[in-house]
């Protein structure tokens, strides 16, 4: 057998898998492989698998054990039925052991920063929004937060590392990206692997403002959840740039499962966004954090606005798309 490849960390029944147990499994009873839950990507003697939400790149489609080509069964995780409130508790317990919380201080990775009780880290530019907001959500509950201030200097110099890893190039995903990095960039210069992050919670409860004025809501919100993957393959290419990865406690199978037994009108109503998160969020930190309307990562970091400026330095003052693209075809010749 050729040696096991393990990335990320495995869980069977609750219960946290060391190394030497996946590989024991995975050499004695592969057929347990199907009820892995975590998030992982496996690799051994031409076989791969990885976690049930492709939150883990790797060899394979997500959700799948695949063997020489051969499909041997999909990645069902052995999870019970939980309340939401206790999925989420338990989500972050398994990924708490270990890592630094990416905090913003909206209500997403507020909670889970306090659930955590780990060290957490924001960045932005000079005086912008999620700096403030993070550091007064950090304050109020208690935590370390190390808030990291970025330069339109660093921001250009890092856009030729981090087009070409991703693989959708566009403008809000490239704003994201360039946030990732510097956070990935930080925790992984202060020896941390693993960053927990709220990634997920908008698509599952409804945090978007676009959802306050469609009329399908519940179609709307599973779109968006397929395409979580794309976006954990973004986040997770930045993050390996400096040998960290995102771990995600909204993408747990308890959370989904909860989730998806929450009706699609009771999420979003009365002008209010992801209303069962908040009303589990308010019972574990203040109210007013629990029910704060945040602005997404690319605009609360101010990376969007110094991307912007840097394409009409550059003569795309109506295009930031054409300076994407004009990056991709100098400095790496795509």
């Amino acid at each position: 057998m050729n040696p096991l490849t393990i990335s990320g960390w495995v869980e069977l029944g609750g219960k946290r898998l060391s190394p030497q147990a996946i590989e024991k499994i995975v050499t004695t009873s592969p057929e347990d492989i199907l009820r892995f839950g975590g998030e992982f990507s496996l690799d051994w003697s031409g076989c791969s698998a990885r976690d049930c939400y492709g939150v883990m790149e790797g060899r394979g489609p997500k959700g799948t054990l695949l063997c020489n080509g051969e499909v041997k069964g999909q990645i069902n995780p052995d999870v019970p039925d939980m309340s939401l409130e206790d999925a989420i508790i338990t989500a972050v317990q398994l990924r708490s052991d270990e890592g630094v919380t990416a905090l913003s201080g909206g209500v997403d990775s507020t909670l889970v920063a306090f659930l955590a009780g780990r060290e957490c880290v924001t960045v932005g530019v000079e005086g912008a929004h999620d700096l403030a907001q993070a550091r007064r959500a950090a304050e109020a509950l208690g935590l370390s937060c190390t808030c990291v201030t970025i330069t339109v200097t660093e921001i250009e110099a890092v856009l030729p590392l981090v087009i070409p890893v991703i693989p959708d190039r566009s403008p809000v995903n490239v704003g994201i990206a360039v946030t990732q990095y510097f956070i990935a960039r930080w925790a992984g210069e202060h020896g941390y692997r693993r960053i927990l992050a709220g990634q997920g919670a908008d698509e599952l409860f409804g945090g978007y403002s676009r959802y306050l004025e469609t009329p399908t809501l519940e179609a709307d919100l599973e779109r968006d959840f397929a395409g979580l993957e794309g976006q954990a393959r973004r986040d997770q290419a930045v993050a390996a740039l400096h040998g960290t990865y995102l771990s995600m406690p909204y993408l747990d199978a308890r959370v989904v499962r909860a989730a998806s037994h929450i009706p699609a009108a009771e999420k979003v109503k009365d002008g209010r966004r992801k209303i069962p998160l908040r009303e589990v969020a308010e019972r574990h930190i203040p109210e007013d954090l629990a029910w704060y309307e945040k602005k997404a990562m690319q605009y609360g970091s101010g990376v969007w606005p110094v991307i912007r400026k840097l394409a009409r330095k550059n003569g795309y003052k109506t295009s930031v798309q054409d300076y994407i693209d004009y990056i991709s075809r100098v400095d790496h010749g795509l």
